[in-house]
């Protein structure tokens, strides 16, 4: 086992360079680029018309069933095909138009913001482990550097879990779009139908750019947090006992 000692101290010291690098050079950079994103679109719409996509799902023509002349009143007739589908919905097998699109607005900046929550997730673990390597081992007294070091670690852990929920929305979105096109497909004359889709597709790009704001401010209490209590958490405890007691 001791001949990979000198291979894990190694690595040990890969990661703290690594941790430094991307607190001191990489967070600004993220943050200006973030912030770049958010005055430009697909993420800065002044008008949500844009952020509108046409379903391509055609209003059938109204089936009329006329009164047959000498039908006693309240005596059920035949339906003609298809008037039955106008009540309780159509079986859809094809559509006129093909496939129904999804939203590409939508998807434009699902696209751009998925690859910067991954970035966030491997970049907050990275730190942890940093950190973790930092803390020193348990003793008594001295210890006000250690809770500096967990308090960070507490506040890194709850960005990566965050971060990692941001992805959940991202697929109910889809999934609920899905039932919604559905039902339009299924009751292509009821407007209410049309009309939800639209106001999810609206929730949805307000809802990604307060993402893209939380992934931006995420990275920004990171390194303010860091960069201020950067020689605690490097070096938690003091080297000069009396320093410490006075």
């Amino acid at each position: 086992m001791a001949e990979f000692l000198p291979q894990v101290e190694s690595y040990k010291g890969t990661v703290k360079e690594m941790a430094e690098e991307l607190v001191k050079k990489k967070f600004p950079e993220r943050i200006i680029h973030f912030n770049k994103l958010l005055e430009e679109s697909p993420f800065l719409c002044e008008n949500l018309e844009t952020v509108h996509s046409d379903l391509k799902i055609p209003v059938p023509e109204p089936i009329v069933v006329n009164n047959h002349d000498g039908d006693p009143p309240g005596k059920k007739r035949k339906m003609p095909d298809g008037a039955e589908d106008a009540v309780t919905g159509a079986k859809v097998f094809v559509l006129p138009s093909g496939s129904v699109p999804i939203n590409s607005h939508i998807t434009q900046m699902v696209d751009t913001i998925k690859p910067l929550i991954c970035q966030l997730v491997e970049e907050a673990n990275l730190l942890k482990m940093w950190i973790s390597f930092l803390i020193p081992k348990i003793e008594d007294g001295n210890n006000f550097g250690v809770s500096i070091q967990e308090e960070t670690l507490g506040e890194i852990r709850t960005v990566e879990s965050e971060a990692a929920s941001f992805f959940d929305q991202i697929s109910r979105y889809y999934m609920t779009r899905a039932k919604l096109v559905s039902k339009v497909a299924k009751y292509p004359h009821i407007d209410d139908y049309r009309r939800t889709v639209v106001e999810l597709d609206e929730k949805e790009y307000l809802s990604l750019r307060i993402t893209l704001s939380e992934i931006r401010n995420h990275y920004a209490t990171l390194h303010d947090m860091i960069t201020k209590n950067m020689e605690k958490i490097k070096k938690p405890r003091s080297t000069n006992s009396i320093e410490a007691m006075y």
